[in-house]
């Protein structure tokens, strides 16, 4: 896309980038208002939460899960400076699929904490994530709870493919809870990211994280 036909397609009230996102998600969930979380101070304005916004989608497939996506690693807002990018800004936005946790009571609010909190090492580090990163969570996912989930690996939502913006590249990265010994193999050098999740997807093609999973 030229600058020019930038500017006919777009005007200054548009939010190019988040509207990329937003096509993906109305193919994958048609007819579907997702829950979504905003700051309400926006970290443009001085707000201490990097992310504009995590929505959240009702997703059977597989099983029963939530499915979260997040705005602000991409270029989200009308930008002529950042016409034809190689990457949209950090050129990715996290998703994370989720298994209903009972004490959540069906508002797993943490897990938005939980992609706020990476939004903060990135953008405070300047350091980005690639498929097949990992992390450790420094403790449980979820704050204050007996589970064997404490750690993250990085792969490509398997069902949301890489996309070319106005502004770029987006990848769309799944975050996945992984346990304290698979984060252990994988630091010792024993296995790697990649033998995790082949081995996680021959009973969960859709990397959904279960917090009683041991």
């Amino acid at each position: 896309m030229t600058l020019e036909e930038y500017k006919k397609k777009f005007s200054e009230d548009d939010a190019v980038g988040w509207l990329s996102i937003d096509t993906e998600l109305e193919r994958l969930y048609p007819n579907q208002e997702p829950k979504h979380f905003a700051p309400a101070i926006s970290y443009m304005l001085g707000g201490e939460y990097p992310l504009d916004g995590v929505s959240i989608y009702d997703s059977k497939k597989q099983t029963e899960h939530f499915h979260f996506v997040t705005y602000g690693f991409s270029e989200l807002y009308y930008n002529e400076e950042k016409v034809n990018g190689e990457f949209s800004k950090w050129g990715f936005e996290l998703t994370f699929r989720l298994k209903p946790f009972e004490e959540d009571e069906g508002n797993p609010g943490w897990a938005v904490a939980l992609l706020q909190n990476i939004a903060k090492y990135v953008f405070s580090s300047g350091n980005w994530f690639e498929e097949f990163h990992y992390m450790p969570a420094n403790g449980p996912i979820r704050l204050d709870t007996k589970t064997d989930i404490t750690a993250l690996i990085f792969v490509a939502d398997p069902e949301i493919e890489k996309k070319q913006t106005p502004h770029g590249e987006v990848s769309f990265l799944q975050i996945v809870g992984i346990t304290s010994a698979e984060f252990e193999a994988i630091k010792e050098g024993r296995t790697s990211v990649e033998e995790i999740v082949n081995k996680l997807k021959e009973n969960n093609p859709l990397l959904i994280t279960d917090l009683h999973r041991k």
